[in-house]
């Protein structure tokens, strides 16, 4: 999971999906932001546009937001960027979605941020409208936010919508109805058992089996084939995000997987054991591609 807000150029992007396929990593998704929330001079990228070159540039790479909120796009624009990509690609992309909550792009390129209670309401029909359209031939929808009339769908049954959120009812509740599967963020091993139970209780409540809905984790990680190599990982987070490399270590050892690989394996298989089916690992430093190799080379095949 690259946090493409922080200057990752083209070329990065091609060099990391290159580097992805080359040494057997499965998926490669990215944030969606408009502005870096360390230092605002970083370029970025649209992340739908982006998605859809290297959809053209890739052959078996999953793609995919983590996640687009909805203050940004029309959901009938965010499904049919989705749809477009998700074509390029042969069926690769899963379109994920949140509410939002980064104030300061908001402010700085005119988007409404309203209240959390809108955003939530918002992301509700959001969820609902796009896995129409991509399902359904077409879409007639009256809303409170959003209203379409006989909407031509857009035929792209198969596209994964993902919901994230920290597993509150505002988030859970369109998830359950219509997304396949719900990614929580940045929790110690607590809070995930914890999220795991309400989202099962959510599913329960819905009416829905919880085996159908694909649970996943985003996590912060730091890894290294020894211990050297764990510590000057750290510090190179440490140096791009202005941290202390030991603050890296003990505040990301809290909420996902830092240490060796054996380590970091250890602590995957305690998240899949809770009922998460897979973990999106937060690698900061973008232009590290060794380390991207090292989660193909040694995390994928030592989970699989």
């Amino acid at each position: 999971m690259i946090e493409g807000q922080e200057g990752v150029t083209w070329d990065d992007w091609v060099a990391l999906a290159e580097t992805c396929e080359a040494n057997g990593v499965e998926t490669m998704f990215r944030s969606d932001h408009y502005v870096s929330g360390s230092d605002e001079r970083r370029p970025v990228l649209d992340a739908w546009a982006t998605i859809s070159g290297l959809a053209a540039r890739t052959t078996n790479l999953q793609l995919g937001t983590l996640v687009s909120p909805v203050t940004f796009r029309h959901p009938a624009v965010l499904a049919r960027n989705a749809a477009t990509a998700d074509e390029i690609s042969g069926g690769r992309v899963t379109l994920g979605i949140g509410a939002g909550w980064m104030e300061r792009e908001h402010e700085a390129y005119g988007f409404d941020f309203v209240s959390a209670r809108e955003r939530v309401a918002r992301l509700a029909e959001q969820v609902e409208i796009v896995h129409r359209l991509l399902r359904e031939p077409t879409v007639d929808f009256a809303g409170d936010h959003y209203q379409l009339v006989s909407a031509p769908g857009l035929g792209r049954p198969n596209l994964p919508i993902l919901v994230g959120g920290g597993a509150k009812p505002g988030t859970t509740t369109p998830a359950v109805r219509f997304a396949d599967e719900y990614n929580t963020f940045s929790a110690t091993i607590d809070e995930i058992r914890e999220r795991k139970r309400l989202l099962d209780a959510a599913c329960e409540q819905a009416g829905r089996d919880p085996s159908t809905l694909r649970y996943s984790l985003m996590a912060p990680f730091v890894v290294g084939e020894d211990e050297a190599a764990v510590r000057e990982s750290a510090r190179r987070i440490g140096e791009r995000f202005d941290r202390d490399p030991e603050q890296v270590l003990e505040r990301y050892g809290e909420h996902g997987p830092v240490g060796t690989v054996d380590q970091v394996v250890e602590r995957l298989r305690e998240i899949e054991e809770i009922g998460y089916e897979r973990v999106m690992l937060q690698h900061l430093v973008h232009t590290d591609l060794e380390t991207v190799a090292l989660i193909g080379r040694e995390l994928v095949p030592a989970v699989n």
